[in-house]
């Protein structure tokens, strides 16, 4: 089970770090998966974690991309939208062209959802994934992946339950979760403050075998090290296995 063989972080080098919120530098934040929550959906979530909420939903519709016809496999595909009172100042509402930043997160969140299936047994169906932010304090991408991933799973039991499909495609259950370097110490599931202060900044979408899906690191303020890059792994692999457990 991921988290249960890490090495030790060794933080008695590094220096105490206050968190906005009182957290120790490998905690969550509060996490609450309410499910099932609209009727319409396949599937359907509230995810919060801390003061970040989304809506997460699984829509499913026969027939396939053109790509695919022919190819006796299923698709999947993502929509991330950020509502406008999620944020303060408001955000505008993106209609035909959306931001950069909506379209890569979209997409890594199509990417790693479609990395918990297999293809095969949803043949001649897309599942369309939409990750609606309510509110956001960070973690929005992070928390449409596991949020995203229980909804996947609860639409695909009903296809399941339905006949439609004769075993579940589900290969792995899929988590994610952000990890920063603030003075040199990695904390886990970083909220909007401590953000904008990491120096670094790395998201981290894992499976329940213990393998990675992807990896984002960027150096906000500073370049960082391959063992500040183990460390953030590790702690990202313990958190991952805490959202692992929340999901069931």
């Amino acid at each position: 089970m991921i988290g249960k063989t890490l090495q030790t972080v060794i933080m008695s080098d590094l220096p105490i770090i206050q968190r906005p919120d009182g957290r120790a530098w490998d905690q969550l934040r509060p996490v609450h998966l309410q499910h099932p929550f609209t009727q319409a959906p396949a599937g359907s979530v509230l995810a919060k974690f801390g003061n970040t909420q989304l809506i997460c939903t699984v829509s499913i519709e026969e027939g396939v991309p053109k790509f695919l016809t022919g190819s006796n496999q299923g698709w999947l595909t993502a929509e991330y939208r950020m509502m406008p009172a999620s944020t303060i100042p408001r955000q505008q509402r993106e209609f035909m062209k959306l931001s950069g930043r909506t379209q890569e997160i979209q997409r890594l969140i199509g990417r790693s959802l479609r990395a918990a299936l297999d293809m095969t047994a949803i043949a001649n169906y897309t599942f369309t994934v939409d990750i609606d932010v309510l509110q956001a304090d960070g973690g929005t991408r992070t928390g449409g992946i596991t949020g995203g991933f229980v909804a996947l799973k609860a639409a695909c039991d009903r296809l399941l339950s339905e006949g439609k499909i004769t075993r579940s495609p589900i290969r792995n259950a899929v988590a994610a979760v952000s990890v920063g370097l603030l003075e040199g110490v990695p904390i886990l599931d970083l909220n909007y403050k401590e953000d904008v202060a990491v120096s670094v900044d790395l998201n981290v979408v894992m499976d329940s075998s213990g393998k990675l899906i992807e990896v984002q690191g960027t150096g906000e303020s500073d370049t960082f090290s391959r063992s500040q890059l183990n460390q953030m792994l590790d702690v990202a692999e313990k958190g991952i296995g805490e959202l692992l457990q929340i999901q069931l």
